[in-house]
This record gives C-alpha cells, structure tokens and sequence, in this order.
C-alpha cells in the first residue's frame, strides 16, 4: 500500500513540474507502465481548482469478458472508507449526540479496557491499543468468507490483549473503526449503510457510491484480481460485513473529488471539525503522528497534503488533496498486484 502512495506522489510531482502537453504524455507513460492493456487496469483523476486536468483509464475492468476499464467503474475504495466514518463521527459529535472525550464503555458497557479509558478520538486516531482484527492469526481465510453482525464481529476481537496503553503509541487499527461504525449506528439510530447513503452520498450526489455487498447488482462495477501462481486470477471472497466501517464503501474517482470538493468547502463539517480532522494528533509524550481522524497528514516539497489509500481484496486505491493547491489526484486499480510492461513490479505490492 506505501508504494501504491508513492505513485500517486510520483503523480502530483509530474502535475506540479511538466508543462501541460509533456504532463499528458508523462502521465500516460507512467499508467501505460503499471497496467498493461490486457491486464488489469486502472483509473487517474486530477483536478485542481475545478478544472479536470486528467482523466483516463487504463487495462481492463474485466479480465474474463474483455471489458475495458473506463473512468466511470466503480472500485472497492478500502480505507479510504474510513474518512467517511470519521466525518460521520464528527458530524454526529457537532449535533451533540456524542463526545469525542467520551470513554467507548458508554456505548459498549462490558468492552474490556483492561482499566485503561480509550475514548473515541483514541480510535479515530489509531491509538487505542486496542488489537486490530485484521492482524490476528484467527482472522483465516475461512473465518473472512463469513457474514457477522457488527457486534458478532466486536466480539470476535474485544479480548485480546491490548497492544499498548491508549494514547502511547500510533498504530493503524481497522478494529478501532470498526468499533466507531457501530457507535454511529447507536447514536443515529440508522444502520451504518444507511446512514453513510442518506447523509452523504444522496445528499452531496454521489449516485456511484455504495456500501460494499457482493450480492447487489453494481453498475460498472470492475472485478477485482489478484496475482496468482499462474498469472491474475479472481480475489479471494470477503463478506463485506467485515470491513463494514474500516473499509466496506465502493466510489469512483469522479464521486470521490466530488466527496473532498464538499469535505474542504465545509458543507460536510464544519471548519472546526475539518481543522481537527486534517491535524495530526500527538501522543502522550508529544510525538506527532502525522495522522488527523481519517486522513494521513503530509508534504510534498513544501506543500501539505492530505491523503489516504485502501487495500481491500482484489483493489487498491490512493487518494491526495493538496488544500493550498486546491489540487485533488486519484488512482484507483483493480488488482492487488500486477506487473509493468519491463516485467517488474509496477509498484504495487502484491499483498495490500
């Protein structure tokens, strides 16, 4: 997933300091690299200010019916899910329904905290310690292929030990927002999926946005692939009941700019929140983490970027906001792994 960012990185550097014409050209090598024509594909979206400065796409949505990627095919987004949940989190904290200091035994009575308060920004900032589920050796294959309930699946991981004590450390948790999915289905009386439908994607338009379900028929939907012992093949099966709030939305690259284009213009949170969201919160020994709630904070040559990617079975997904630019860039792909056209790795790693 780190190199998946590094070439959207590579991305905005070419957006940055080649000339319109070669930028085109420069841009196409790069993605004619990554994706070959008859392999799994790919889509590229930048936008700054308004104006769509490149939008094309790359190989193949599906492999099997010779089904070319276009930039209207809706991805698996991953964790890029999870700035969703947090602006859900904020949003609901702004109604006063909720407190970003409050300990989450308010809403899960009997979660052991093993004598520790973990509060809801422990876990929209990864620091809760408590353990991730996807990092645990029960988390099998088979155990994937399951439907839970939100509670079913807390259950599946509230006894592990703790990782280390809330606030010491930063590390990336999809238990932690897994857990905060739950809490806004408790305080908005909506299940998740609804309420992440209804409050954002039909209010901001997003009409090619989803919760993620392997049943529902998706328009445009591409496939999603793997690297396999004997070329690309269809990713292993995962109930999107369990990435549900860490990592269960699907979007497209056009739907997504239309997300961050309201997120920064305010009209999902307020200026408040969104300064909160994009500040990296600091640990108990005065550590940055370069992490807000839901967006990694970084720079790219003196500029500060927003940003957070996905890697979620069969796709993988980058996205950057550069706020004083007002430059917005995009890739999404749809395989976990795949080979440049020189035969080497194209920069994604094969296991996300």
């Amino acid at each position: 997933m780190k190199k998946f960012s590094l070439l959207l990185a590579l991305i905005v550097l070419v957006s940055f300091h080649v000339s319109c014409q070669k930028n085109t050209k420069a841009l196409d090598a790069i993605m004619n690299e990554l994706f070959e024509s008859d392999g799994p594909g790919g889509v590229a979206l930048i936008v700054k200010e308004g104006d769509i400065l490149y939008r094309k796409a790359f190989g193949m949505a599906n492999l099997e019916l010779e089904v070319n990627m276009a930039p209207e095919h809706v991805f698996r987004i991953g964790s890029i899910t999870k700035q969703f949940t947090a602006c859900a989190i904020l949003k609901l904290a702004e109604e006063g329904k909720l407190d970003l200091e409050d300990d989450i035994t308010m809403y899960l009575e009997d979660y052991p905290t093993h004598g520790h308060t973990i509060t809801i920004e422990h876990l929209l900032t990864h620091t809760s310690g408590i353990k991730s589920y996807t990092s645990m050796e029960e988390w099998t294959a088979e155990v994937r292929k399951k439907d839970y309930t939100p509670m079913e699946l807390i259950d599946f991981f509230k006894n592990q030990p703790m990782d280390f004590v809330p606030g010491e450390e930063f590390r990336y948790n999809n238990s932690a927002y897994f857990i905060l999915g739950y809490i806004i289905e408790l305080v908005s009386g909506k299940t998740y999926e609804s309420y992440i439908d209804e409050t954002f994607f039909k209010a901001l338009g997003m009409e090619n946005s989803y919760y993620g379900s392997t049943s529902r028929i998706i328009h445009n939907r591409a496939a999603g692939y793997a690297m396999g012992e004997n070329g690309y093949k269809n990713d292993d099966f995962l109930s999107m009941t369990q990435p549900y709030a860490a990592g269960s939305l699907l979007s497209t690259v056009d739907d997504l700019y239309s997300w961050y284009s309201a997120v920064f213009s305010k009209e999902v949170i307020s200026e408040s929140s969104l300064k909160h969201a994009t500040t990296s919160y600091v640990l108990n020994n005065g550590k940055h983490t370069d992490y807000g709630y839901g967006w990694f904070i970084g720079n790219i040559q003196g500029s500060r970027n927003i940003q957070h990617g996905g890697g979620i079975n069969g796709y993988l997904t980058a996205s950057m906001f550069l706020p004083e630019e007002g430059l917005f860039v995009a890739v999404f792909s749809n395989c976990t792994a795949t080979q440049s056209r020189s035969g080497s790795e194209g920069g994604i790693p094969k296991e996300c």
